[in-house]
């Protein structure tokens, strides 16, 4: 089977941790998207390739064994796999590990056969990509809402100083990489979070992940987002739902009001005779959304007492009390009553 150069889990659109049930449905919903009978003209042109490229990365993918050679060799791994029967079976006929019929080397055979594929094109080894990594970035709503640039450090491997690269020195290996021809040092990357992503989404970085071997491509980096709690906000989707203290004589008589938004806050209206757990809407207030757009803010009417009354105060409310009033106990009392008499 021929190999593409396209990663094929990008071809899925997956991480390498994917399981074997997430390949399996990412497969299907592509092959939906890209099945070359769905469309026409220089489209189905188009379409017909990835199918195929689609085809070739599944085949692999929801092959355990194969999944697990290609995991190890990369797109390599056909070739990984040729080089190592052939040498078991050179052994086994007793040439030894290092000739083959003829007098010529086998690691000569297939350094020349992949040569550039390891590093350097020394035949130390196949390429193999480096491993994704994982970290996790916690952003706060108002981050959510605009979108934020992170700073980083990672640590990052660069070419040995002392040997230039090589991993030995003087015929022995280098006591300053320890042999691995680079060192780690600190580099600090900016990573530009999209407004509006959600809690648990992961963004991948490309090549800033662990280093690859012998040549091989560096894997990626993903950060997990995750959303701190807020302590005036709630999220609901691309809504955001927070509440909205209002006096006794504002919600009775209505006001103009400063409400709290992810941004500024804003003057709103309170109607008159609004009441408690009533909501307020603010379109376009909320996050920006999936399909485009921002959702709404919706302010919850919470009716709260002064923390202390003036005698001026306690006179109107004396007032009041006064006037005769339905009792807002009366239909809590009847329900009451019909469960306890049924």
């Amino acid at each position: 089977m021929a190999t593409t150069e396209r990663d094929y889990y990008q071809v899925l659109g997956l991480p390498k941790s994917a399981s074997a049930d997430d390949i399996k449905k990412a497969y299907r919903r592509l092959a939906r998207q890209v099945h070359p009978d769905l469309h026409s003209g220089s489209k189905k042109s188009e379409m017909e390739k990835k199918f195929k490229e689609l085809n070739a990365a599944h085949e692999v993918l929801s092959d355990p064994d194969k999944r697990k050679k290609y995991d190890q060799h990369g797109a390599n791994w056909e070739q990984a796999e040729a080089y190592e029967q052939a040498r078991r079976q050179a052994g086994a006929q007793g040439y030894g590990q290092s000739q083959a019929p003829g007098g010529e080397g086998f690691s000569d055979i297939f350094e020349n056969l992949f040569k550039g594929r390891g590093r350097g094109g020394n035949g130390r080894g196949f390429a193999m990509q480096g491993e994704d990594l994982e970290t996790e970035v916690q952003l706060t709503l108002a981050e959510v809402f605009t979108g934020v640039t992170k700073r980083m450090t990672l640590q990052e491997p660069v070419p040995c100083t002392t040997c230039h690269g090589s991993g030995a020195l003087r015929g022995r290996t280098c006591p300053t990489c320890q042999g691995h021809g680079a060192t780690l040092q600190p580099n600090t990357i900016e990573v530009r979070i999209p407004a509006g992503v959600q809690d648990g989404t992961r963004v991948r970085v490309a090549g800033k992940g662990q280093a690859g071997t012998n040549g091989g491509k560096p894997g990626d980096l993903y950060l997990r987002v995750t959303i701190a709690p807020d302590n005036v906000f709630r999220r609901q989707g691309s809504d955001i739902h927070v509440s909205l203290p209002v006096f006794p004589w504002e919600a009775a008589l209505g006001a103009e009001v400063m409400a709290p938004t992810l941004m500024e806050p804003v003057r709103m209206k309170v109607p008159p005779g609004s009441r408690a757990d009533s909501k307020l809407r603010l379109k376009g207030k909320g996050l920006p959304a999936a399909a485009g757009g921002h959702g709404d803010l919706f302010l919850t009417i919470q009716i709260v007492m002064p923390p202390s009354l003036t005698d001026e105060e306690r006179k109107l409310y004396e007032q009041l009390k006064a006037i005769e009033h339905p009792d807002p106990r009366a239909e809590l009392l009847a329900q009451a009553r019909r469960r306890s008499h049924p």
